[in-house]
């Protein structure tokens, strides 16, 4: 299990374990984590599961793809550098300890 810390806008945490091979949208969905919407169940055609990465994660994780950046042109107020699309980050041991946080809204 890979400990993942969901933070919302408000500022409350959620701190929880995900199994690897699941991405970080199926771990917050499957531990009611609010904030994340992922209305097209992962599939990259939406930008509901927008997230600013911690700055101590950002060059941690694999490139962003082209998809994922034009799907980010759609999410409400994207950062170039934090902004990423949780259903393309697969979980792996590699991950353990990230840190996201959720925008004020989805869209």
């Amino acid at each position: 299990m890979v400990k993942i810390t969901y933070i919302e806008f408000n500022g409350t945490e959620h701190q929880v374990d995900v199994d690897e091979g699941l991405t970080v949208m199926e771990g917050a969905r499957d531990n009611d984590i609010p904030g994340i919407e992922a209305d097209c169940g992962g599939a990259c055609a939406c930008s509901t599961c927008h997230v600013y990465i911690d700055e101590s994660w950002i060059d941690k994780l694999p490139n962003i793809e082209e998809m994922e950046k034009d799907m980010l042109e759609f999410a409400f107020s994207p950062d170039e550098n934090k902004s990423r699309l949780t259903c393309q980050l697969t979980v792996t041991e590699e991950l353990d300890g990230l840190i996201v946080r959720m925008p004020e809204k989805q869209i």
